[in-house]
């Protein structure tokens, strides 16, 4: 049996608002049309999705499996999608993403002078959107920072540069010239992965995404962070002082593009980045 997409989008919104009628303002169609793309797809799967009464929706074991199921089915229909579009109106195009601090520059002007007739353009990606900006098609091939879920991805190692500690101005080890990983793990307050790079801390705020939502944590002294070196000096102010960290792991940056069914263009994309080598100073 092959499972209808359009159905399989009608059962998502119905299950994540548990309200058909809400759920049917939202997709634009009649709520009697929507109850009726239900009942179908649940004949389809030969299972009740639902549990319907007078005052509430609910959804049965068989609705929890196929919403969990849902999810990476849509994406990956919305993936391809995205890339056969651009393949087919756009062949001579590649989207590239980037992390902030990684500089791109050189490995575009090496790509585009051996490949004139690609169009290059750059992406910025944040740290949490690394890997998911690649696998569901909104850039071709991207520079991450590592560790990232790998699942189907194909990493490419460039380079590593060191990880500098972010400390509010007037922090007793802002004093300090150099810092070491010991004295960052005694802090009670740590807003980035400063000591155990492969593990996420405790300590840190769940809501903290981006490096400026870091840094504002930082100067109001209600943390220290850890930044790649490339990042801390495109984020100087006044109200944050950076030291040198003796015994961390540099960060360590790669190319990432899709598994299976790269863009044309990335493979060559990775080769010239990797005969431009790292950016000066990394």
């Amino acid at each position: 049996m092959d499972l209808d997409l359009r159905k399989l989008r009608y059962f998502v919104a119905v299950a994540e608002r548990l309200h058909f009628g809400r759920a049917a303002e939202d997709l634009l169609i009649a709520q009697p049309a929507l109850s009726r793309q239900i009942r179908a797809l649940e004949r389809e799967l030969r299972a009740e999705l639902f549990v319907r009464d007078s005052h509430r929706v609910a959804l049965t074991a068989a609705g929890r499996q196929l919403l969990d199921d849902a999810g990476p089915l849509l994406a990956a229909a919305d993936a391809a999608r995205r890339r056969a579009g651009r393949a087919a109106e756009e062949p001579g195009r590649l989207v590239v993403g980037f992390p902030t601090g990684v500089r791109v520059t050189e490995a575009v002007r090496a790509f585009g002078a051996e490949h004139p007739g690609v169009s290059v353009e750059v992406r910025r990606l944040e740290w949490d959107d690394q890997a998911e900006a690649v696998l569901d098609g909104r850039v071709d091939v991207a520079y991450v920072r590592l560790p990232v879920i790998e699942a189907g991805l194909a990493l490419t190692p460039l380079y590593g540069e060191p990880r500098m500690a972010a400390l509010p101005a007037g922090h007793p080890l802002a004093a300090r010239e150099r810092l070491t990983a010991a004295e960052l793990a005694a802090q009670t307050e740590i807003l980035h992965l400063c000591v155990n790079p492969d593990a996420a801390d405790p300590r840190a705020p769940s809501a903290v995404r981006t490096v400026e939502e870091k840094l504002e944590y930082v100067a109001a002294g209600r943390g220290v962070t850890c930044l790649p070196r490339s990042a801390a000096l495109l984020h100087s102010r006044p109200d944050v002082v950076y030291r040198p960290v003796a015994d961390l792991p540099q960060d360590q940056v790669a190319l990432a593009r899709p598994a299976r069914r790269p863009a044309p263009s990335a493979a060559a994309f990775i080769a010239a980045a990797l005969r431009a080598g790292p950016p000066a100073g990394s």
